[in-house]
């Protein structure tokens, strides 16, 4: 199948089960569709099991695999779904979070990737540094699937901006250390050899922080030249080319593509949107901006659910990734706990705040592309697996009750 094509059938499915959840299921948009999607898959794989001469689930399974999961959003979707997601989260709730957001991105990040790195090892027996590129991919909360619940979970809103906001940052800075640990793990990294300590860091430097600077300079010269134009077609359509050219160009100088979507969606977010535009272009944006959000999600979630069809399900793997789902939890329990603890001397939190940012940190697709990219092992397919349970876990699971839960701890509102 060509491009055109697989883009055709994944937006057909995608408003087919998107249909039938609205109709039946009622459930939240894309937690719908990805349990659509994964019963379907598993519908498709108990029709091989009875009569594997009708080829439906070797079909099904050369679409999964033309489909590309990993390109497909790691190249193509994932800037534009940050740029996105980044454009509607208001820079003055971040900057009241700032350093809750900013510990828990990076130490608690760290914290996470070392306690889920250990325990897999322990599990599974699979070499350490293995073990930590598991932890380095599943340990950052997924932005998208974050951002897809916040919406129907009606949290405090200083609480939903520390996770939302952590979400949108601790991802880019776990991409980056799952680059490094998968080059100490299996290749060099950025050309220095795996010992080179200070190649990595500079490496490290050079992912968050250009990607960063970059992501700022060009979301200024947009913001720029939105205040010479009123007309919103062509404003929407810089937007565009910001959220598409910026992450590719992020690629081509080998910094971090996810930090510049979301620093150059935060800028025309708040700073465009109040001085660069006009009432009329920022509705109009808007509103391009939810749909734009809206479809590739439901695509997203879509393909994370199919994606059953290509992973290895047997005994040791699925005894692996259940054990899997309890080490994420333990990391980012203490990932929250830890960072929360050393900033309350210094301002106050409401009651609960552990346990919602415990179990409001979803895992999602970056998670299982991320995985799908490694480099082929023995201990690849074991990897896949056990981050494919913990994503469906978190997104149906953890998805499905995070409200809940936040009433039943009867929340207020965070002291700002």
């Amino acid at each position: 199948m060509n491009a055109l094509q697989i883009g055709t059938l994944l937006i057909v499915l995608a408003g087919a089960f998107g249909a039938v959840n609205h109709i039946v299921l009622r459930l939240p948009s894309a937690i719908g569709i990805l349990i659509v999607a994964l019963a379907a898959s598993l519908g498709v794989l108990g029709l091989e099991a009875l009569r594997p001469d009708l080829g439906v689930a070797m079909e099904m399974r050369r679409f999964v695999i033309d489909a590309e999961f990993s390109r497909t959003l790691l190249e193509g979707m994932l800037g534009l779904l940050l740029f996105a997601g980044a454009l509607h989260v208001r820079v003055e709730d971040l900057r009241k979070q700032a350093w809750t957001i900013a510990v828990m991105a990076t130490l608690g990040v760290a914290l996470s990737v070392t306690i889920v790195g250990f325990g897999f090892h322990w599990v599974t027996g699979m070499p350490f540094l293995a073990a930590l590129v598991f932890g380095a991919l599943i340990s950052p909360t997924d932005p998208v699937a974050v951002l897809g619940v916040m919406a129907e979970a009606k949290l405090p809103k200083s609480l939903e901006a520390k996770i939302v906001g952590e979400s949108l940052f601790n991802d880019g800075v776990g991409y980056v250390v799952f680059l490094v640990l998968v080059g100490l793990a299996f290749q060099p990294v950025g050309g220095h050899a795996a010992g080179d300590t200070m190649g990595i860091i500079l490496f490290f430097l050079k992912e968050v922080g250009g990607g960063a600077l970059v992501g700022g300079v060009l979301g200024f010269l947009t913001y720029r030249i939105m205040r010479r134009i009123d007309d919103y077609p062509l404003e929407i359509l810089l937007s565009l080319g910001l959220a598409l050219g910026g992450y590719q160009l992020a690629v081509a100088l080998d910094l971090s593509g996810p930090i510049l979507a979301v620093v150059a969606g935060l800028f025309i977010g708040d700073i465009g949107v109040k001085h660069g535009m006009s009432e009329e272009t920022r509705t109009h944006l808007n509103g391009f901006w939810t749909v734009i959000d809206e479809i590739l999600n439901a695509v997203l979630f879509l393909l994370i659910g199919v994606e059953v069809l290509v992973v290895t399900l047997n005994f040791d793997t699925i005894s692996a990734g259940i054990a899997a789902i309890g080490l994420s939890l333990v990391g980012r329990l203490v990932a929250v706990a830890l960072p929360v603890l050393l900033i309350k001397p210094f301002r106050e939190y409401s009651r609960g705040v552990i346990p919602i940012m415990t179990w409001g940190g979803l895992k999602g697709g970056i998670s299982v592309a991320l995985a799908l990219s490694l480099p082929e092992s023995d201990w690849k397919p074991l990897i896949l697996t056990a981050t494919f349970i913990v994503v469906v876990f978190s997104i149906i699971v953890q998805g499905l009750t995070i409200a809940p839960l936040a009433r039943r701890l009867r929340m207020d509102p965070d002291p700002l």
